[in-house]
């Protein structure tokens, strides 16, 4: 494991759930299917009420992970409970909890409120309750107004709000979502996300969501766990996941980064100085780390860290001349691809406070790219 800037004690970010109780432990679980690992050996806690997310490429096991907890795969060795309750032989539909489909799975010939009430009717509850659950359900999603429509007449975002009033509405412990809006449009998914947030909150209901997208899950999320190959690299709450990753994995997988490579030359126990760097001058770390002198180490530098401008920076340390290669405007920020001397690409990311930057930059201006010594984390692997 590598070696990092001290992360804050406390939840940078979002809900602080460091207080609840161990709700899902997850204990040594490993599955394979013909040989492939798809989960290995992995142990995890989620506590109750948080919204815990899995974040992951393609095959990286989450999916797998979140239907052996729906109980419709079944883990090879390793213990799974649920509420202090050994889940090994539970079937599904015995278990507290509910899973949302990425599909979404509405019956097309029913109305929004017998979609809602189609679990409760299974399950016997008297027509009654049924009525005043789906109600309250449907007023919790703001879909009240379409109980009659059948889901061809729905737009994406509220045929995904049926489906997960559908899934609330059994009352479960905790609530499984694989992908729920990978359906949705970017800004009807951002809107979505919020909407998510708000509902959660209301009904304190653990929710555990799988997803590839790092918005979706930096959102979303109190908690995020980085799965790749089966296994879980990384769990922390979103801003310290991203400010202070584990090692270049995490640090290239969770959003933009720039990564530099050097030697220890100097190592002081207030800071590292690394020295023969690919950014081609001294890389200045401003906090200790156990190292070992002419050792290999990475610095991880975010793009909205580091500085671009036409003067030389007063301190040679952490900077370096290069050419403006990209330019790509994105509304409120302003993505910059530089070419160093050294033959490096680096990319910077500057916020648009003012229409025009004063320093008029543009395409095949020699700049000078910089970041301040907090600015970067240190890597061992």
């Amino acid at each position: 494991m590598s070696q990092t800037a001290a992360a804050p004690a406390a939840a940078a970010a979002g809900r602080d759930r460091a207080d609840g109780r161990p709700f899902i432990r997850i204990s040594g679980v490993t599955k394979t299917f013909s040989g492939f690992v798809a989960v290995n050996d992995l142990t995890l806690e989620v506590r109750e009420g948080e919204i815990f997310c899995l974040l992951g490429g393609s095959g990286s096991g989450k999916s797998t992970l979140l239907r052996m907890l729906a109980g419709f795969e079944t883990p090879d060795r390793g213990r799974i409970e649920i509420d202090g309750q050994d889940m090994t032989g539970v079937p599904p539909w015995a278990r507290p909890v509910n899973m949302m489909f990425q599909s979404y799975a509405l019956f097309p010939h029913m109305s929004v409120a017998r979609n809602v009430e189609y679990g409760l009717r299974q399950d016997g509850v008297p027509r009654a309750e049924r009525a005043e659950r789906v109600a309250r359900m449907l007023e919790l999603v703001k879909l009240t107004p379409f109980a009659d429509r059948k889901p061809a007449q729905l737009s994406g975002g509220q045929r995904q709000r049926v489906a997960l009033a559908r899934a609330l509405v059994k009352r479960p412990k905790a609530l499984l979502l694989d992908e729920p809006l990978s359906a949705l449009d970017k800004k009807l998914r951002e809107e979505t996300q919020f909407e998510l947030l708000d509902i959660q909150e209301k009904l304190g209901t653990t929710f555990i969501v799988v997803t590839h997208d790092q918005e979706e899950a930096m959102t979303l999320g109190d908690r995020i766990g980085v799965m790749d190959a089966g296994e879980l690299i990384q769990v922390d709450a979103p801003r310290d996941l991203y400010e202070y990753p584990r090692n270049r994995f995490i640090a290239e997988f969770v959003g933009s980064v720039n990564i530099f490579e050097g030697r220890v030359v100097e190592d002081e126990a207030d800071h590292v100085l690394l020295g023969d760097t690919d950014l081609g001058a001294e890389i200045f770390i401003h906090h200790g780390l156990s190292c070992q002198m002419g050792q290999t180490l990475w610095v991880a530098v975010r793009p909205e860290k580091m500085r671009l401008t036409a003067a030389r920076p007063d301190d040679a340390r952490n900077a370096a001349q290069g050419v403006i290669e990209d330019i790509a405007y994105l509304g409120g920020l302003t993505h910059y691809r530089v070419r160093l001397d050294g033959g490096k690409t680096v990319r910077v990311t500057r916020a648009n406070v003012e229409r025009r930057h004063a320093d008029g930059l543009t395409w095949n201006d020699r700049a000078w790219i910089s970041w301040p010594p907090e600015a970067g984390v240190a890597l061992t692997s």
